[in-house]
């Protein structure tokens, strides 16, 4: 994973190892389509910021049910086969929290689309979990 220049906290080699494997997990589950493993690595409420289709800004706090709904309907029932190819970069803020920026090409039955989102994880007992996605797009979604 490419990271900023060395400024504020720089994180160890097992941080940013730490950060890749969550990465790993989150995106196998994706990819299995397993909406019940991608919300057991959220951090409920879960906090969502975007912008709707009028282009104003909307956010949003979801507990697990309303992710767990949402996802399901957006990733669709798995007949459409989707892969991601992600470049992602983290800046930890701290040794419990980062925002890691992400630039993915997502092909879906051979058509692609770039996509630039972020989210914000936090460590909490050892483990990383995502507590904000930053997103534009979805703010329609979010009412």
């Amino acid at each position: 994973m490419p990271r900023l220049p060395d400024t504020g906290y720089v994180p160890t080699a097992d941080e940013l190892t730490s950060i890749e494997a969550w990465f790993t997990d989150y995106d196998a589950a994706a990819a299995r389509r397993d909406i019940e493993r991608m919300a057991d690595l959220a951090v409920f409420p879960l906090n969502l910021v975007s912008d709707d289709s009028a282009g104003s800004g909307a956010s949003a706090q979801w507990d697990r049910e309303r992710f767990v709904g949402t996802m399901t309907q957006v990733m669709g029932d798995g007949s459409e086969d989707i892969s991601f190819e992600s470049v992602r970069t983290p800046v930890f803020l701290g040794p419990a929290m980062a925002v890691v920026f992400t630039d993915s090409t997502m092909t879906a039955d051979g058509a692609t689309q770039q996509l630039r989102y972020a989210d914000v994880l936090i460590k909490r007992d050892g483990r990383w979990a995502f507590q904000t996605m930053l997103q534009s797009g979805w703010g329609d979604n979010l009412r």
